[in-house]
């Protein structure tokens, strides 16, 4: 099996009003190819499940100015100034959960599990009309799991069947958001013959993985180059 797809065939999976779940933190560990490709496909009203949307005019920033983003789901939206502006005008919507809270949601999405009980937040306004209940004699929060039609993670290197290596805190938000979406698509730096990875390397097993496509951009000090 052979998951090897260009670029421009992989994102056309992402479809108009979907919601989609795109790895990185800040531009670390973010898909940017499979991000660019998108600024140029018209897909629109998508739901982002990412932590943050972007820099401006950078990453996930460049959908968000082009009006194709409805609504996002994160925690850490405050690299990206224009996500607060849109959001003050009316043009976007925000969910706000903290860091600990959404990568748990995504986990258990992964896991197929419906939600899980967190004190996190509660009685404050991010929790404001979320189920609550008393557990040992403390307050708990329900929240509901995370999943997305399809998944835009980054990885550092694939083989044609889809098993995936990651590169320090590139790994990030990755893993699970592979494990929750029922499309998966993997942007890498280096795709490998089958069995050439080290077993013990692997973090992401093939079977989540749907399509790889080979990243042609790159993330350095001076900011993100093509290859």
């Amino acid at each position: 099996m052979n998951k090897v797809r260009s670029v421009e065939e992989a994102v056309q999976h992402v479809k108009t009003g979907m919601t989609v779940m795109v790895g990185g933190f800040g531009l670390v560990g973010a898909p940017l190819t499979l991000i660019e490709a998108l600024t140029r496909y018209n897909a629109m009203n998508l739901t982002i499940i990412s932590n943050n949307l972007g820099e401006e005019g950078k990453g996930l920033g460049v959908l968000l100015r082009q009006g194709k983003i409805k609504s996002a789901i994160g925690s850490y939206f405050t690299s990206n100034r224009e996500v607060g502006e849109k959001y003050h005008a009316g043009e976007i919507d925000i969910t706000l959960l903290p860091q600990g809270t959404f990568s748990e949601s995504i986990r258990a999405g992964g896991a197929g599990i419906g939600g899980f009980y967190t004190k996190t937040g509660v009685n404050t306004e991010i929790t404001k009309g979320k189920e609550t209940r008393e557990i040992n004699g403390e307050l708990y929060c329900f929240e509901e799991a995370l999943t997305a039609d399809v998944a835009l993670v980054r990885a550092h290197k694939a083989d044609r069947l889809g098993n995936l290596v990651y590169y320090k805190t590139g790994r990030n938000f990755n893993p699970m958001m592979a494990t929750a979406a029922r499309f998966v698509i993997a942007e890498v730096d280096e795709i490998v013959e089958n069995g050439m990875l080290n077993p013990e390397e692997i973090v992401t097993p093939h079977l989540y993985v749907d399509a790889i496509v080979l990243s042609k951009k790159v993330l350095t000090k001076e900011g993100v180059v093509s290859r």
